[in-house]
């Protein structure tokens, strides 16, 4: 995120409050998955999953500040995350890239939709902007197209 929203910003209300739960849930689960995708990648995609997770973990810690700033007790991340496909090698790994990705896409857009406060809606979308160019490199990776989807986090 590129900017801290104002904690005593009219805009933050509980379905905002809630919406950045959600997108920090979702936060947590894309950095549990970034854990277990470079295991399986081919060398010459890890430096980018590994990116990848420190831009999560960038933006989990991030999230987690603003809702404490906010006084509410942040979500916690779950022991273990159920990935929707076993993950056997590089191609399986990808495409949990892209369902991590996707997920915290559609959870950011949720965070755009549920809030009027203009900083916390630029953060929003700064966050939403570099997920979908991540995005795009793993969907370009399983060769599942549209590389970038028309509505991001849409789907």
């Amino acid at each position: 995120m590129s900017g801290t929203p104002p904690t005593g910003a009219v805009g933050i209300d509980k379905a905002a409050v809630d919406a950045l739960q959600d997108a920090l849930a979702a936060e947590h689960a894309a950095v549990w998955c970034y854990t277990l995708i470079p295991a399986f990648l081919p060398a010459d995609q890890v430096p980018t999953a590994r990116a990848d997770a420190d831009a999560h973990r960038g933006v989990r810690g991030q999230l987690e500040q603003i809702l404490s700033d906010l006084g509410v007790q942040p979500v916690s991340a779950q022991p273990a995350y159920q990935t929707p496909k076993p993950v056997v090698d590089g191609p399986s790994a990808a495409a949990l890239a892209v369902v991590a990705e996707t997920d915290a896409l559609a959870a950011w857009r949720s965070v755009v939709e549920r809030t009027s406060d203009r900083s916390l809606r630029q953060a929003s979308l700064d966050v939403l902007t570099k997920g979908t160019l991540r995005c795009a490199v793993w969907r370009t990776v399983v060769k599942e197209p549209p590389a970038i989807l028309v509505f991001p986090g849409s789907a």
